[in-house]
């Protein structure tokens, strides 16, 4: 659970955030309920909020409207773990209902799931105990575009050619 994901991404998004505040630090699931309602974050179609999330250097949570891009969450530092999630507030709670590693500013691995957890437990936060969508990025050797692995194809989508199966960026 030590790794730190460097930001990946491109140039262009990270000059572009540079200005925006990093994302809100939650401490307790009341945080993460006012952020929520400060914010006015409304459910999807599924009755879930959509929000963008990283897990900070120090192990924390820290949350962002979803249309956030991960590096400025994270304050343009490393992370432990980034992503989506999908919240769902009950009762006075919050819960994790849905949550991946999709961030294709830091490619996370699965492996960074317990860093999510660690952050999450001490808070109280349910959740499903692990990525409920596993995410796997490569970079291309060849022409050095970031890929989504689906199906366990490692094959560049830009150029064709084979992608390394360890993680590699």
């Amino acid at each position: 659970m030590n790794d730190l994901f460097q930001y990946v991404g491109p140039k262009p998004i990270l000059d572009r955030t540079r200005e925006a505040p990093p994302g809100v630090r939650i401490l307790s699931a009341i945080d993460l309920r006012e952020w929520l309602r400060s914010t006015g974050q409304r459910p999807n179609a599924a009755g879930l909020i959509p929000v963008t999330f990283v897990i900070d250097e120090d192990g924390c949570l820290r949350v962002a409207d979803r249309a956030s891009e991960h590096v400025a969450c994270s304050g343009h530092r490393p992370v432990r773990s980034a992503g989506e999630m999908f919240l769902r507030v009950v009762g006075d709670g919050v819960e994790v209902e849905e949550v991946s590693n999709q961030s294709t500013g830091f490619c996370p691995t699965p492996t960074s799931w317990p860093a999510v957890a660690a952050a999450l437990d001490p808070l109280g936060i349910r959740h499903p105990g692990r990525f409920t969508s596993e995410i796997t990025f490569r970079r291309c050797t060849s022409c050095g575009e970031r890929n989504v692995v689906k199906d366990e194809w490692f094959t560049c989508g830009v150029c064709g050619a084979d992608l390394p199966h360890q993680w590699n960026f």
